[in-house]
């Protein structure tokens, strides 16, 4: 089978090379030329482990090519993957112009059958908007040629994205037409080989099932920092509860652990998205919007924390930071807690040297030279009056604590993540605060 893959973010991507690798003939388009020949070079320009390795040797089998031309692969393939941003206007809702801008190149230069499948996260309705896009333009070419939208929502983790697409606990796809459906089984049916599940369903349920899912996942969280911020005031200890909750098999363990909020490129925007769904439809998604504040908030509790230990007089104190994405394993800093701290932080006077094994590159980006940016995490703490644990990236787990007390001028710890123990740090000398004990 060939197919088209058009847009070469994470999703467009990841998408491209993991069909590529089961065998389908896959041609990856982005407007962006510079990130095209980057990318027939074999340069990745995202964070992706075993991502390089698998594009290399997809082009090498000549499975995986790159163009910036739709137009000039759209007669050779039968299925048109959509895998264009869709980043949040203002008011919050899905900005579409680029999912729409290529469905009318589609219908603009399309001459047979083609199925078009959104992969982009895409409001309820923006199936139709595709149909009705495509045969605007055929209407304008004065041709009738048949053809099928369908959605097939991605629901990797960044980090996992190989794994996740190549061992997923469920792929979903959304169709309206017995041609679509067999389409799709046969571009999935490695994957039904190997006994997992592929779900039809109607289109606008495939739509709504990928808001939901991140939304029950966002809420999950900040129900879960609620419950912390309780358990310090009223001294009880988050870990116990969390594994008192999640031994019910009815809630389970996944997604309990409290922090300082979640980030990156799907809660925040689809929070966002779905609960603008809601308000042009009439409905106020009141859990959501609930679920937004208390992120909001919690991204600033370790600053807090910080502020009141020392009474306030921040100015002038060296603040150390490990870690920037927004979780491991991903250089991703879109929404991160990180850039809400550093902000706090400058803002009070702080002096900041932070770490991150993969971020660095992409914090300079985003706020310049107005940190200091560490070689390792041992050279982030010298002369450091505070030590912020904001990534739970596992350098960070087992470092020389004794090493590191001698480096820095207090011997002061706030885990955002909750990875150390509170009572062998202390035992270590350590002052040491976290999250919901």
């Amino acid at each position: 089978m060939k197919i088209a893959i058009v847009g070469t973010g994470y999703v467009g991507l990841v998408t491209g090379t993991c069909f590529a690798e089961i065998g389908v003939d896959v041609t990856c388009v982005d407007t962006n030329s510079d990130k095209i020949e980057a990318l027939k070079k074999g340069t990745i320009p995202i964070y992706e482990n075993g991502l390089e390795e698998m594009v290399v040797r997809n082009m090498k089998a000549e499975r995986l090519k790159f163009t910036t031309s739709l137009v000039s692969c759209l007669d050779r393939v039968e299925v048109i993957f959509s895998a264009v941003g869709t980043p949040p206007d203002e008011d919050g809702s899905a900005d579409l112009s680029y999912v729409l801008a290529v469905a009318r190149t589609i219908g603009m230069h399309m001459n047979d059958y083609k199925l078009i499948v959104t992969k982009s996260t895409v409001p309820v309705g923006t199936a139709k908007k595709v149909r009705n896009a495509i045969q605007e333009e055929l209407d304008k070419r004065g041709v009738s040629i048949e053809f099928d939208v369908a959605s097939n929502p991605e629901f990797l983790k960044e980090g996992n994205a190989i794994s996740d697409f190549m061992s997923p606990d469920r792929v979903v796809v959304g169709v309206e037409s017995e041609r679509a459906e067999k389409l799709m089984s046969t571009l999935y049916k490695p994957f039904l080989l190997n006994n997992f599940r592929v779900l039809f369903m109607d289109i606008p349920s495939a739509e709504m099932t990928k808001y939901a899912a991140n939304s029950m996942l966002a809420t999950r969280i900040s129900f879960m920092n609620d419950i912390a911020n309780l358990c310090e005031i009223v001294g009880a200890d988050v870990n116990m509860v969390r594994s008192g909750i999640g031994s019910d098999t009815r809630i389970g363990r996944k997604f309990l652990y409290p922090g300082i909020g979640y980030g990156g490129s799907c809660f925040p925007k689809d929070v966002k998205a779905l609960i603008k769904t809601a308000e042009q439809n009439g409905y106020d998604m009141r859990v959501l919007r609930a679920v937004e504040e208390v992120n909001e908030w919690q991204k600033g509790t370790l600053f807090d924390k910080l502020e009141k230990y020392f009474d306030g007089e921040l100015s002038g104190k060296t603040i150390a930071l490990w870690g920037l994405a927004f979780k491991p394993e991903t250089d991703d800093m879109r929404e991160a807690p990180a850039l809400v701290i550093i902000d706090k932080l400058l803002r009070a006077g702080c002096k900041v040297r932070v770490y991150d094994p993969a971020a660095i590159a992409e914090c300079k980006r985003r706020i310049g030279n107005t940190v200091y940016y560490a070689n390792d995490m041992y050279d982030a703490v010298l002369d450091a009056d505070a030590l912020l644990l904001i990534t739970e990236w596992n350098e960070f787990r087992l470092p020389s604590w004794a090493v590191i007390k001698k480096t820095m001028n207090m011997p002061v710890v706030l885990d955002g993540r909750n990875i150390y123990d509170k009572k062998e740090m202390e035992e270590k000398g350590f002052v040491y605060h976290c999250i919901g004990k």
